[in-house]
């Protein structure tokens, strides 16, 4: 018996539910891959699968639809993987835990996964039904987009006639995307030189943060725990001797890192103690409204992961090193839209900071909606690196997704969205990466527009979907597909 067997629409939270039974983490998409494509031959619809597992599933016209413009449909499979502290499920392995919580659903101490499962369900209840009265219906549903959009960026689209895209990438009821920043990922690498040292043995936890999504929720003033742990580094350094011995700090580049760990060789251990109980409550006043629960505390060093066992503190100049990189790398917005109120132009986010015995690695998500500030923050980026003795590395890079003034699609919902609703479609861009913006590039004259549900909290174990808006943008697709 399924938890969500009694929720309408039936056949979008049926397969909504499904996939949630399949563990689909970036770069473990094959099952799910698998799934889709049986899904397809099981109907005998024409289906596409590629090496990285991308796969497009194409449904011929209805009856009287034949001479109908075709329709993309489109969505992405991976999602990202977080758990609350303490949870065990291995979430490479292991499906979700469903539960229902009034007009939302949830998952047990993890991500939901609604990012994007809910556009994959969505799609194949449309291929399903045998009562829609469609176009030629193109789903393209790709890999590792919340990694980079690999999928999106090697995906053949030959297969596909269509040129109107309706992506179901987004997470706001009555509010669609006409575009999107561009963006890709800085990993930044400094090795590791260590020395033995009889100072004390220090263990730092930042815990309780909010986190996020680094595009969509980068505006929201959240702590982050990698900028965090510069700012515990270099609060500890004004009072005593230190070096760093390792760290591991998040764990998506794409998501505002919610937790830390450091530990560390203090030259007086007493003097550190009491310093960082100041930096804690001095951190708490300032995020008391925007991340509440922020904690910042001092743990047996047993409690510390077991791969750090026997490391060598980092010497007095690579320990320098790394507390500049925390320092003076950059973190959060950069620069507000001039032409779009309250719109974010420029940002970035260290989602990921990791030392152990041979390097640090810190990895961030950079987004733009101005091609130029994308790069000349990149070139910032490499420059602070490079200073310090570090590298840096990009990769994924995607390009943005750009407003154009005339679109049939667009025109086409918001009158729909009106007749049904009876209030006006809000049409904006976002500062988040959506892979429109790679596949306009690949179909020339696309008219693409992305659109979803309410989600809330997304990449975070606090993720949970709304089940009314679910039926009614489920109710809204169904007129934009059936409407000629």
């Amino acid at each position: 018996m399924g938890v969500l067997e009694n929720l309408e629409p039936k056949s979008v939270f049926y397969f909504f539910e499904e996939l949630t039974k399949i563990p689909r983490p970036s770069y473990h998409e094959k099952v799910v891959s698998d799934y889709l494509v049986q899904f397809a031959k099981d109907r005998n619809l024409e289906v596409h699968q590629d090496d990285l597992y991308n796969v497009i599933i194409i449904k011929e016209a209805s009856e009287g639809y034949e001479d109908a413009e075709p329709i993309i449909l489109q969505g992405h499979m991976d999602m990202v993987c977080e758990k609350d502290p303490g949870v065990a499920k291995d979430m490479e392995k292991e499906g979700l835990d469903l539960e229902i919580d009034g007009d939302y659903i949830r998952a047990k101490g993890t991500t939901l996964g609604g990012d994007d499962g809910i556009a994959v369900a969505y799609a194949l209840a449309l291929l399903d039904s045998k009562t829609l009265r469609h176009p030629r219906l193109e789903f393209v549903c790709t890999v590792s987009e919340e990694v980079g959009m690999d999928g999106a960026h090697a995906i053949d689209v030959s297969p596909l006639k269509g040129h109107l895209l309706l992506n179901m990438d987004s997470e706001e009821e009555g509010v669609v995307l006409a575009g999107c920043a561009g963006g890709g990922t800085a990993a930044v690498t400094l090795p590791a030189e260590r020395e033995k040292s009889d100072w004390s043995r220090m263990h730092v936890h930042i815990h309780g943060l909010t986190g996020g999504h680094s595009g969509s929720e980068i505006n929201k003033g959240r702590a982050s725990s990698a900028e965090l742990t510069g700012r515990v580094l270099r609060g500890l350094s004004s009072v005593t001797e230190l070096r760093v011995i390792a760290c591991v700090n998040g764990t998506k580049d794409n998501a505002i890192s919610r937790e830390g760990r450091i530990l560390l060789a203090v030259r007086d251990k007493d003097a550190a103690e009491k310093k960082l109980q100041e930096i804690e409550a001095a951190v708490r006043g300032e995020y008391h409204v925007a991340d509440p629960g922020i904690r910042i505390t001092s743990e047996e060093v047993s409690a510390y992961p077991a791969e750090a066992d026997g490391l060598n503190p980092l010497t007095g100049e690579c320990s320098r090193a790394v507390v500049s990189l925390f320092t003076d790398l950059p973190q959060g917005i950069q620069r507000m839209d001039d032409n779009i109120p309250g719109m974010v132009e420029t940002s970035l986010n260290w989602g990921v900071a990791t030392l152990d015995g041979e390097k640090l690695e810190m990895r961030a998500a950079v987004r733009s909606s101005v091609g130029t500030a994308k790069e000349a923050l990149f070139e910032k980026l490499r420059w602070i690196a490079e200073s310090l003795g570090a590298s840096m590395k990009i990769t994924g890079e995607y390009p943005a997704w750009e407003w154009v003034e005339k679109s049939v699609l667009r025109d086409k919902m918001a009158k729909i969205y009106k007749e049904m609703f009876g209030k006006e479609l809000v049409i904006q861009t976002i500062h988040a990466g959506v892979e429109c913006g790679l596949l306009s590039k690949k179909i020339p004259g696309m008219d693409a527009i992305s659109m979803g549900p309410d989600i809330l909290d997304i990449h975070t174990p606090k993720e949970h979907l709304s089940i009314p808006s679910v039926q009614r943008m489920w109710d809204f697709i169904v007129r934009i597909i059936e409407t000629r």
